[in-house]
């Protein structure tokens, strides 16, 4: 199967896991699926200094910075898996 046949089918799975990830994994899961869609941040820092949310969503996504998109797909994959565990 291709790689994004592959990715495709895990974001899927992932919305069907028996038990909800942690809030770093569904950081994790948002930066790489991020990074495999669009590659690096190609937006400014949320405005709001008190929108921590966006806030950490934005700095997991940057943190991937310069990681290829099928390697982001690949590490998904992987994630989704141990989380079917």
């Amino acid at each position: 199967m291709e790689l994004r046949q592959q990715f495709n089918q895990a974001v899927s799975e992932s919305k069907d896991l028996s038990n909800r990830p942690s809030q770093g994994t569904l950081l994790q899961l948002y930066s790489l699926y991020k990074q495999a869609n669009e590659g690096d941040v190609n937006t400014d820092p949320p405005a709001n200094p008190f929108d921590f949310v966006a806030k950490a969503k934005y700095e997991a996504w940057q943190a991937l910075k310069g990681k290829t998109k099928d390697q982001a797909m690949t590490e998904y994959i992987d994630l989704v898996m141990k989380l079917k565990e």
